[in-house]
């Protein structure tokens, strides 16, 4: 298989696969595509090891590192708010609702000498802001990374400049066609359309208009199909509409490899495609997520609306620990609270199989899918 980006990144197959599990982007990468670690969740010195385990599993071959520097995030005309500054900021209303969410599903509060590990830094930068992605671009680019992503909004100057010196690509998400011009015209080397069909943030325009507008938009940059994207006939149709390869997140979560939470999981594997909702509950900008009640009780219009970014993640923080730890307990709230962010593409997440198998799958149906094409455009 040959396009632009196979020729970029010396990949077999234009299949770049976004997930927060170090294995999984090992795996992907083995298997003659390219695995992308997201590093919002990491510590420097957990990405650090990742790079490392990473580099050594795969050896010579490419992998890239996700981060989220947004291009709007309040406090950044102050030099960036750190978690005490933005802890003064939430209301008491909106920690009286959490509480009260927390105790109506009787979810038990942490045990004393885990708190630590869980509770967010006072004085470190804010999550998902510019100040706490500095670092990891920093540990990305002492690395052999071989492109590095910016999740929302188009790359600072700073990044594309530092990625160039280094010789590592860049890649930006749009959610509209002009999301992927400021891109273009920050300097990236490539642009990932992304549907509302994702997980994660998202925004309202389906994959199948967005990439071809997308496309047109960009002229000779390559652009990734991506939104409900982990299959190869989907794969067959972004590269249709004109994209050179695709981005996949949610189809991992379900993978043999994949760290996801075992109850979470469990639900992903249930789940159909309708099951999923485009949520301000986690982070305070909308991103696809599995609807459960946790997402009922922020959309409820009598109850306190969900705060902004970065608020409403500090806000929630140790809430969402406490419910990964309690949520084990098979019938308990904290079960019927868990969810995490992921796309339309979960109604196929049904059976739980190696990361390189789904590669394989998706390549095996892609050539399937196009040969059928051949077929039907044949004139006697």
């Amino acid at each position: 298989m040959k396009t632009a980006i196979t020729d970029m990144f010396d990949i077999e197959f234009p299949i770049l696969a976004f997930s927060h599990c170090r294995d999984v982007v090992a795996a992907v990468t083995k298997a003659g595509g390219l695995g992308v670690l997201g590093a919002v969740g990491h510590s420097p010195t957990a990405l650090e090891i990742d790079l490392a385990w990473i580099e050594a599993e795969v050896g010579d071959k490419p992998y890239g590192v996700d981060i989220i520097i947004p291009a709007k995030y309040a406090g950044d005309s102050d030099g960036g708010y750190t978690v005490s500054d933005i802890d003064e900021l939430i209301p008491a209303e909106h920690r009286e609702y959490v509480d009260d969410i927390l105790q109506r599903y009787d979810v038990p509060p942490l045990e004393e000498d885990t708190r630590g590990q869980f509770a967010l830094k006072a004085d470190g930068a804010a999550p998902l802001s510019a100040n706490s992605a500095g670092p990891h671009l920093e540990i990305s680019l002492g690395h052999k990374t071989a492109l590095v992503v910016n999740a929302l909004g188009p790359p600072p100057g700073h990044m594309i400049d530092k990625c160039k010196a280094a010789g590592v690509r860049t890649g930006a998400l749009a959610g509209k066609a002009v999301h992927a011009e400021r891109h273009v015209q920050a300097g990236v080397d490539f642009v990932i359309a992304q549907g509302s069909e994702a997980g994660g943030h998202t925004g309202e325009i389906g994959t199948m208009v967005l990439i071809p507008e997308i496309v047109d938009a960009v002229g000779d940059t390559p652009v990734l199909g991506a939104g409900g994207v982990g299959r190869g006939r989907q794969m067959a149709a972004s590269m249709a509409l004109g994209a050179q390869g695709v981005w996949c997140g949610s189809v991992w979560l379900t993978t043999e490899e994949a760290e996801t939470h075992p109850v979470v999981k469990e639900k992903f594997l249930a789940a159909r495609s309708s099951d999923t909702i485009r949520s301000r509950s986690r982070t305070g900008k909308h991103a696809r997520m599995l609807k459960s009640a946790w997402t009922d009780e922020w959309e409820n219009p009598d109850t306190p609306m969900p705060l902004g970014m970065p608020l409403q993640p500090v806000l929630i923080n140790e809430a969402i620990s406490r419910i990964d730890r309690a949520a084990f307990k098979e019938g308990s709230g904290a079960e019927q609270l868990s969810n995490y962010f992921v796309g339309q593409i979960v109604g196929n997440m049904n059976k739980s199989k190696p990361a390189a198998q789904v590669v394989f799958d998706m390549v095996e149906e892609f050539i399937e899918a196009t040969e059928s094409l051949a077929k039907q455009l044949q004139i006697d």
